[in-house]
């Protein structure tokens, strides 16, 4: 259990599932790594393989950024305030790669007008890409992950 305070360490989970703050040797986590974790597995699930299958730390921290980019100096210092000044090689990111995956059917039921959580409550934004992540993206790609009804 990750207790605030404490000191945590990077083999709280699976290397394909660590999230990036983990990689950085944090002085402290939160249950945000959880939800990378699952997040990871929630891809795999869908594409039938890992999402970042690094082979060693460092190359799971390059199979991170080879998806999402370089992480900006904030970025990093959130998740290292030690490694303020380390340089990392600037790579773009390819986020069409997990566009691809949010488009799979098995999210079409989320994409429905009248989609609302078990509750009753609707859903969370789901669809509010930022015009970064969709460029790049072809136009059917496009079309086929947001919904018309949500589209401005």
């Amino acid at each position: 259990m990750l207790v605030p305070g404490e000191p945590n360490i990077a083999y709280i989970c699976s290397r394909y599932y660590r999230a990036p703050e983990l990689i950085f040797g944090p002085t402290e986590c939160t249950t945000a790594v959880d939800m990378w974790s699952a997040g990871c597995v929630f891809a795999e699930l869908l594409l039938g393989q890992p999402l970042f299958p690094g082979e060693s730390v460092v190359d799971q921290l390059v199979e991170i950024i080879k998806i999402l980019g370089t992480p900006t100096r904030e970025e990093i210092r959130c998740m290292n305030p030690n490694y303020t000044e380390f340089k990392f090689p600037q790579i773009k990111a390819h986020p069409w790669h997990k566009l691809e995956a949010c488009a799979h059917s098995f999210f079409d039921a989320l994409r429905e007008p009248n989609a609302c959580l078990s509750n009753g409550r609707p859903l969370p934004p789901l669809f509010n890409f930022t015009p970064q992540e969709l460029s790049g993206a072809p136009t059917e790609l496009r079309q086929r992950l947001i919904p018309e009804h949500t589209r401005k």
